[in-house]
C-alpha cells in the first residue's frame, strides 16, 4: 500500500464515520442554523461555511446554462450541488472520497431534482475519476483543504472541466492568501476570474465553534465521545486564528471556449 492510498483510506474512513454521525441527529444541523441566523440554507443543511450568499455567489460565477453538467467535488452529503442544481437546471454529478457520504447524498437528491440529473460516485480531489473535459462547472465548498496537492487537486479541475468552463471554490486562510491563491491557479493552469470576499465569514466559525464548547454536553450525547471530542479539539485550534482569517470565493476559468 502507497503513502497516498494509506491517506486517502483513512480519510475516507475518517469522513465515514463524520458523516454517519451526524445524519443520525440534527442536533449539529442546529447549531450550524443558529449561528448562521438567517442566513441558513436549510434545505442544503451544511456542515460548512455555505450560507445563502455564498450559493447565490457560486451560482452567478458558474455561469451555467440548463442542461449543462456540473460536478460537486468534495460533495459531502450533496446539499451544496443538489442546490445548484436545482437553481440552475444543470445535471450534477457530486464526487466525495467517503462513501457514507456519497450514500446520503444519493437519497436526499430526490427532494432536490429528478433523478436523471444527479448522480454520486465516490472520487478524490486530486482523481476524480470523470473523463477530460466532461463538465462545464465545478463547485468545492469547504474540501480543497484536504488536498494533498492542492494545485493537483485545481489541475483536476482544469482536466474534467470543458474550455471556457469554471471552478468556483472557498479558500481561506492567513495574510497573503490572495497571492497563493493566485499563483497556484497559473501553476494549475487556470485564469482566476473573481475573487469575492466573505466578510462575515470568520465571525460565523466563531459563533459555531463557541456553540460546540457551551453544548459540549450535548454533543457526547448526541455523537458520542470520537466525534464530539474532534469537534471541540478543532474549535480551540481555530478559536484564536480566526482573527487573522482572510475567507474568499474563488472562481477559475479553463482557457478556451466562447467566454
Amino acid at each position: 500500500m502507497n503513502g497516498s492510498t494509506e491517506r486517502e483510506e483513512l480519510l475516507a474512513a475518517h469522513f465515514d464515520a463524520f458523516h454517519t454521525a451526524r445524519a443520525g441527529s440534527g442536533f449539529v444541523s442546529a447549531l450550524y442554523a443558529e449561528a448562521m441566523g438567517d442566513a441558513y440554507p436549510a434545505d442544503v443543511a451544511p456542515y460548512s461555511s455555505c450560507d445563502r450568499q455564498l450559493l447565490e455567489t457560486a451560482a452567478a460565477r458558474l455561469q451555467l446554462r440548463p442542461g449543462e453538467d456540473l460536478a460537486d467535488v468534495g460533495c459531502g452529503t450533496g446539499g451544496v450541488g443538489l442546490w445548484l442544481a436545482r437553481e440552475l437546471r444543470a445535471r450534477l454529478t457530486g464526487l466525495d472520497i467517503s462513501p457514507a457520504a456519497v450514500r446520503i447524498a444519493a437519497a436526499r437528491a430526490a427532494g432536490f431534482v429528478p433523478a436523471a440529473r444527479a448522480v454520486f460516485l465516490t472520487g478524490t480531489l486530486e482523481a476524480t475519476g470523470l473523463r477530460d473535459g466532461v463538465v462545464d462547472g465545478v463547485v468545492c465548498v469547504d474540501a480543497l483543504a484536504n488536498a494533498s496537492d492542492r494545485v493537483q487537486a485545481l489541475a483536476e479541475f482544469g482536466r474534467v472541466l470543458r474550455p471556457g468552463g469554471r471552478a468556483v471554490m472557498t479558500r481561506a486562510g492567513a495574510s497573503g492568501l490572495r497571492q497563493t491563491v493566485t499563483e497556484q491557479a497559473y501553476a494549475a493552469g487556470l485564469e482566476l476570474e473573481f475573487v469575492d470576499e466573505r466578510p462575515g465569514e470568520p465571525a460565523m466559525w466563531g459563533r459555531l465553534y463557541r456553540l460546540w464548547q457551551a453544548r459540549a454536553v450535548d454533543l457526547r450525547r448526541e455523537l458520542g465521545d470520537v466525534q464530539a471530542d474532534g469537534m471541540l479539539r478543532e474549535a480551540e485550534r481555530m478559536l484564536p486564528r480566526l482573527a487573522g482569517r482572510e475567507a474568499l470565493v474563488v472562481t477559475l476559468r479553463k482557457p478556451g471556449g466562447g467566454g
